[in-house]
């Protein structure tokens, strides 16, 4: 029997019309016996009337309900519009059935009586609706024999969001979440119910109700958050221990049906507090029918520049970069994602001039994306030319070679570290940003900048070493109580720089909105009570000092730059300083001799000269 039950489609088909069968006949012939009083009189004079007005009753209950789907719908998710058709079908039936009798046996002594109609009716209708709503409830038992170890959760947001999640968990039948109560600001809401769930509280009352129930999960189900309320929420979780789960911001709710496969960790930018910023908006006529070059295609700001030009429509993609492990990762991704778009990918050192003028010259590139670039503050701070040959450069080598060879737009990503920069890698960031502007001068190529901070998760950065840190029991190292920085994630950053590139048309350091400054040693106290451990009694804390070439803050924008707003209200523009080209490129050519000759107090001297702010700590 339970093969019927958790079988196929066809076998549940089958069991209800097998039902239906005994249930309408039952119906039928109970009306007959209990209505007229003389079974015997039935029998013998209105045998043959009796049996054609069943025959007739089948044909229109089951045309009846096939006609309106009670054998093609899921009985065991059945809400109100499922049983409010089963009982359109029945009531059609009965109308149906009542003159289609009449009027065959028009020419008959007797004639169905009036009661049968009504009680078979009532009968067949009841016993329809009550066997269809007692598969529900015993599919519901199955769902609790099948999840006994489920996770307490609470729910955060008791609106259409979270009703839609109390449904599809209720729906799926090998979910985790046992779903004990919910939570809203809206004090209309409290002592509210959402499908039995009680609406117990505020967010301000999480705690408590986390211990009064062993809540274990706590789910934000709220898509329209700003990033401040999920700062605020997390931080009141953080205070329980709980996982923390969410609903997906750009999650579809047309159809809630899949709502539990959705269900997905909390990430560092929602703690963090990042507004997200929806990456669909970027308009995809910018890139039809275009070819497109990315330099440092590998690293996270180049694989995502990728991913997202693949995306929106470019005709071609011209991956390049030195490293190729990165590389080949991302191109394998693209080839098995993007069937349409035509890819290649380049290994090569931007550093060597012929061979950039070639890969130019043989891909005549209509957009460039200068993302290669050497970025780690402590290794450039002890191989300053190698930070010189290959940002600078590299630099240099790339952007004559798209002046060369007609390309339409060039777009540098820079950092806020090329602000009053405090390293050897911020000033050669800060002389590429002075390159693009000098050379947009002169070049029917337009050239131009976007700078921003740092990338949530990118390589190198502090976030997945912190997380190493905690998987390994322990310190977390940062390097001072007051240090902060900016973050923002891959998509966004990438996302914006493209409407940079979009918007640009020549001579403009791009700056991007990256929102409020986060505290590093925050950032390290998170990332411990997401894992569920509790800061300095699990996992130490230790401050180790400033390296060499950090600062305790950066900046996006230099005072003599000003700022000026762009359609966009995430990006806006610096003006652009005056910059001498003769005294720019006589100084290049002496960093280059300082450069070959491995002369680092030398090399770092002339990029103090060239770069105004810039002193080593």
């Amino acid at each position: 029997m339970n093969t019927f039950w958790t079988g196929g489609a066809k076998y549940r088909k089958y069991l209800l019309m097998v039902a239906d069968f005994f249930l309408f006949s039952a119906s039928y012939f109970l009306s007959w016996f209990v209505m007229v009083r003389r079974p015997d009189i039935v029998l013998s004079e209105r045998i043959d009337l009796m049996l054609f007005g069943y025959a007739i009753f089948m044909a229109i209950f089951f045309a009846s309900f096939w006609l309106f789907g009670m054998y093609e719908s899921l009985w065991r998710y059945a809400e109100a519009y499922e049983f409010l058709k089963c009982m359109f079908a029945i009531a059609v039936a009965v109308a149906v059935f009542v003159p289609a009798t009449w009027v065959i046996f028009v020419a008959q002594e007797y004639r169905i009586p009036l009661t049968v109609y009504f009680i078979s009716g009532t009968m067949a209708g009841a016993g329809a609706l009550f066997f269809r709503t007692a598969y529900r409830a015993y599919r519901s038992t199955q769902l609790h024999r099948h999840t006994k170890n489920r996770k307490k959760v609470l729910i955060v947001g008791a609106g259409e969001i979270g009703a839609a999640v109390i449904q599809g968990l209720e729906r799926s039948l090998f979910h985790r979440y046992d779903v004990v109560c919910a939570v809203d600001d809206d004090p209309a809401k409290r002592g509210r119910r959402i499908r039995k769930i009680s609406v117990a509280g505020t967010t301000r009352d999480i705690p408590r109700l986390v211990e009064r129930h062993g809540i274990q999960v706590i789910l934000l189900a709220i898509t329209n958050a700003t990033g401040k309320e999920k700062r605020r929420i997390s931080s009141i979780c953080a205070k329980t221990k709980c996982e923390l789960k969410k609903i997906p911001d750009f999650l579809d709710f047309e159809n809630t049906s899949d709502v539990v496969s959705r269900i997905e960790d909390f990430s560092l930018e929602d703690l963090l507090g990042r507004d997200v910023v929806d990456v669909r908006r970027f308009r995809q006529k910018f890139l039809a029918g275009q070819t497109v070059m990315v330099t440092g295609a590998g690293g996270t700001i180049g694989s995502e520049l990728c991913r997202q030009i693949a995306a929106h429509g470019a005709e071609k993609l011209v991956m390049v970069d030195v490293v190729e492990n990165g590389m080949y990762e991302i191109q394998q991704e693209l080839i098995y994602k993007f069937r349409d778009i035509k890819l290649a990918a380049e290994v090569a050192n931007i550093r060597e001039e012929a061979r950039t003028d070639a890969l130019f010259a043989q891909y005549k590139p209509n957009l460039v994306y200068h993302a290669a670039a050497h970025k780690h503050v402590p290794l450039m701070e002890n191989a300053p030319e190698e930070a010189v040959n290959n940002n600078i450069f590299g630099t240099l080598n790339v952007a004559r070679a798209a002046d060369r060879h007609g390309t339409k737009r060039f777009v540098l990503i820079s950092t806020d570290k090329a602000v009053n920069p405090t390293n050897v890698y911020g000033a050669t960031k800060r002389v590429c940003e002075m390159l693009v502007q000098t050379l947009n001068a002169d070049s029917k190529t337009e050239f131009t900048a976007v700078r921003f901070g740092n990338v949530l998760g990118s390589n190198g950065s502090v976030v997945p070493l912190f997380k190493a840190q905690i998987a390994s029991g322990g310190p977390l190292r940062v390097m001072h109580k007051e240090i902060i920085r900016f973050f923002m994630t891959v998509s966004e950053a990438v996302s914006l720089v493209m409407s940079a590139g979009e918007m640009a048309r020549g001579g403009e350091i791009f700056v991007l909105d990256m929102g409020d400054p986060v505290k590093i040693l925050d950032l390290a106290e998170m990332l411990i009570r997401m894992s569920g451990l509790e800061p300095y009694k699990d996992i130490e804390i230790e401050i180790t000092g400033l390296r060499p070439g950090e600062k305790l803050y950066e900046e996006l924008l230099m005072a003599e730059e000003g700022m000026k707003t762009t359609s966009n209200n995430k990006i806006f523009i610096g003006s652009p300083i005056d910059i001498s080209p003769k005294y720019l490129f006589e100084s290049l050519d002496e960093l280059k001799k300082a450069s070959n000759t491995n002369s680092r107090d030398a090399l770092v001297h002339k990029l103090k000269e060239m770069v105004p702010g810039f002193y080593k700590m």
